[in-house]
């Protein structure tokens, strides 16, 4: 399967060419074009899965299935401006909710219980678990980039996309009572360990607030 990610980075695109039979499977309402391609919508992992992927995790109910027939083009696309980044897994990968948007059939799409800690801003208090050999698109609001994490990373939370398993974290306040409450800067997650944390480099909550501070005043 070959790809590429056109429009980098405010408006990408992921275009995929597949040999016949190759398979695809990308969150509903993410196709842009295709050719020789044929569509099959499932509910992987069942409805109890697909349940917990809508509710929890903030994904779609519904899995599409692409299969070529042929030599296949499907073009993909988030459903907000931002990035897509190509990570290939043998393991287990972890991804904030909403970040998924395709993958090779044999990746296992999850939600996991984080507990308190991953009461991340936007993001909640589920993961996505991304778990299997293969690859893995994800998308994020804003570019997106690899950091490689060798003994501690301090990052602010709005701006996790994802971060390999084995790594322990901590969300904490980034300083003191003042420093949370004036320094916009809100919670941040320490990262320990050896491995790569994927950044987003605008965050939604903020952007949002930015939006809303724009909008006229009601009297």
């Amino acid at each position: 399967m070959e790809y590429k990610v056109i429009c980098k980075p405010s408006y990408s695109l992921l275009e995929l060419k597949l040999k016949d039979g190759e398979e695809v499977l990308a969150e509903a309402g993410a196709m842009v074009y295709m050719k020789n391609v044929e569509l099959k919508t499932e509910v992987k992992g069942g409805i109890f899965g697909g349940l917990k992927r809508a509710l929890l995790g903030g994904e779609t109910f519904f899995i599409n299935r692409f299969v070529a027939r042929g030599e296949g083009l499907l073009g993909l696309a988030p459903r907000y401006n931002g990035d897509i980044i190509r990570i290939p897994i043998n393991g287990r990968l972890f991804a904030q909710s909403g970040a998924f948007l395709a993958s090779t059939p044999d990746i296992e799409i999850d939600t996991k219980w984080g507990g308190t800690k991953t009461f991340f801003a936007g993001e909640g208090l589920f993961l996505l678990k991304l778990e299997g050999n293969g690859d893995v698109f994800l998308a994020s609001f804003g570019g997106i980039e690899e950091l490689e994490v060798d003994g501690s990373l301090i990052v602010d939370t709005g701006h996790i996309v994802a971060f390999e398993d084995g790594l322990e974290f901590d969300v904490r306040r980034v300083g003191g009572l003042k420093e949370t409450l004036l320094s916009g800067e809100g919670l941040v997650a320490e990262f320990r360990g050896r491995g790569k944390v994927w950044i987003q480099t605008r965050s939604v909550g903020e952007y949002i607030g930015w939006i809303s501070s724009l909008l006229p005043k009601r009297d």
